[in-house]
């Protein structure tokens, strides 16, 4: 009779995402998860056709745990600057989870940064349309500019090299989210791309203070 298998799918990607989020997705091989596991490689061929594949595990539950950042963000009192301040908290608490999903597209793994930047979107689309009172297409491409600037800052922050508080990076995401929402609501065409740049500029220059 064979040996009965100790852990399941469940417990071997749990193990792979314990040392991925300790030392990064690099970290995770057949020896250092058996290693954590206190078992030889073998069990994770049982579950697992290959490391790629278990690598694809642990990529999706660095998402779910990105996820649940997001998600916190939306309960704030004013849930989109919520958002991108809890994303920043992630990269913050977990700058190899961050790394895996934005900076970095290991062997094995699909994603990066635009894949995640679109399940973002898909995620919390309704919630933004709902809160903010913008169409679907708007919401897009308010939640993209915006996360073009908190990915600078969580950059920033994973590379230990952040000049900015909590404070100052709170004002400015404030800032530039009500200059986003205010012009894709008072600029015909600017959600769709098909606004008159050169007029909406020269019109704005034309105003002192």
């Amino acid at each position: 009779m064979p040996p009965r298998v100790k852990f399941n799918k469940d417990e071997i990607t749990a193990a792979a995402l314990k040392l991925a989020r300790k030392k990064g997705i690099d970290s995770v091989t057949a020896r250092e998860v058996g290693s954590v596991l206190g078992v030889s490689s073998r069990p994770i061929f049982t579950w697992f056709d290959s490391m790629g594949q278990l690598k694809q595990a642990v990529y999706e539950a660095a998402k779910e745990i990105y996820k649940d950042y997001l998600d916190n963000g939306l309960k704030e009192r004013v849930p989109f600057l919520g958002i991108g301040m809890y994303y920043l908290k992630f990269a913050r608490e977990e700058p190899e989870l961050y790394k895996l999903l934005f900076l970095t597209k290991p062997n094995g793994v699909t994603g990066g940064a635009a894949e995640t930047l679109k399940f973002s979107q898909d995620a919390f689309r309704q919630s933004v349309t709902e809160i903010y009172n913008l169409n679907a297409t708007m919401a897009d491409k308010f939640m993209r500019d915006m996360w073009f600037i908190v990915y600078s800052f969580a950059t920033m922050i994973v590379t230990d090299d952040c000049p900015y508080s909590e404070e100052e990076i709170s004002l400015i995401l404030t800032e530039m989210a009500l200059s986003i929402c205010k012009g894709l609501k008072e600029i015909p065409g600017l959600a769709d791309g098909v606004f008159d740049r050169d007029a909406v500029f020269n019109e704005l220059v034309k105003t002192t203070f």
